[in-house]
């Protein structure tokens, strides 16, 4: 029975994989860190061991005996400082690679994101060939993903036995720590007064998930595949979400200019507003194919719309007093901006 070690498995993505590898016979062994929440991990029979991916000797010791590795570790957050970003996505990366190569590992598959491919050009869809230009828009999220990628080819050219993973905006029952599904939350609880003109492409966990396994056991080392599924724009979304929650979408879509502009008056006057790094990724057109996954992982997807409904549900279930009924519409005074702005063009 081989031994698989998965990183972050207490996280959304990292436990739907745990439990995937379990049923698939590994003996799992998963990192967790003080204080993480296990609650995704119960009833299931994994050995715990204690490391952080920023702590080199916990990573080693996590390491030893171990055939494959998941790591699946990191953050997602938009809103950290660039040292931080870079603390966890890179040399977090950095680490436990080098420790799996050390340990000689049979294999590992890495969860990157497509935010290290990079946004689509308007109007187009990308693919794993896509150039890399993303680093001009100065997000930190998305150059940490894509300079952890830089750091793990380095390593498959010293011997590592890489397969890339590249994940797009993950929905589904079952986040712990409320990270891709936050930007659903926010929608039930009309916490999104205003967006702007973007694109996001949305995937379900469980077929994430089924990725992850696919790649472990059929991706080409060295190579990467966009887990990815329908491409919505921000406006088609939000329909699609008012339709399956009952609660009206956000009334106003602003230029991004201006969006900036509102976010930072918002917060100077103690209205919580999204950073600005969020509200310029939200903007770009992050459209992507998923054709290489399919044809040689053998991946496929699931109806789209099942993940809009499982992480609808989840929160109607998991918040019941915290996200708006059926039926409840934006305040009456956005639903009058945006009538004024769409008068005078905007």
């Amino acid at each position: 029975m081989p031994r698989t070690l998965i990183t972050g498995a207490t996280g959304f993505i990292g436990s739907h994989v745990t439990r995937l590898a379990v049923a698939r016979g590994d003996e799992v062994r998963v990192t967790v860190r003080p204080g993480s929440p296990r609650a995704a991990l119960e009833g299931l029979e994994v050995e715990q061991v204690r490391a952080d991916v920023c702590d080199r000797r916990s990573i080693r010791r996590a390491m030893r005996g171990v055939d494959r590795v998941f790591h699946v570790a990191g953050t997602t957050s938009l809103a950290l400082p660039r040292e931080r970003a870079f603390a966890v996505n890179v040399e977090g990366t950095r680490i436990v690679l080098e420790e799996a190569l050390s340990a000689g590992v049979e294999r590992i598959v890495y969860t990157s994101s497509v935010a290290a491919i990079g946004p689509a050009r308007p109007g187009r869809t990308a693919d794993e060939s896509n150039v890399w230009d993303a680093g001009r828009y100065g997000i930190a999220y998305v150059d940490s993903k894509h300079e952890a990628e830089v750091t793990a080819m380095r390593l498959v050219a010293r011997g590592l036995p890489l397969v890339i993973v590249n994940p797009a905006t993950v929905l589904g029952a079952g986040d712990p720590g409320r990270s891709s599904t936050t930007l659903v939350r926010r929608f039930m609880r009309r916490q999104i007064p205003a967006y702007v003109d973007g694109t996001l492409n949305i995937v379900g966990v469980d077929d994430v998930a089924r990725g992850h396994i696919l790649a472990e056991e059929r991706g080409r080392i060295g190579e990467r595949y966009i887990l990815g599924n329908r491409n919505f724009t921000l406006t088609r979304l939000f329909a699609d979400l008012a339709r399956l929650s009952g609660v009206e979408p956000p009334a106003l879509k602003l230029p991004l200019q201006l969006a900036l502009v509102v976010a930072a008056t918002g917060n100077r006057v103690g209205v919580h507003a999204p950073s600005p790094p969020a509200i310029r990724a939200s903007a770009l057109n992050w459209a992507f194919v998923n054709r290489k996954a399919k044809r040689e992982l053998g991946w496929a997807t699931s109806p789209h719309e099942d993940a809009l409904e499982a992480t609808v549900a989840w929160y109607r279930e998991r918040d019941p007093q915290l996200v708006e009924s059926a039926g409840a519409r934006q305040p009456l005074a956005l639903r009058l901006t945006a009538g004024v702005l769409r008068r005078i063009g905007i």
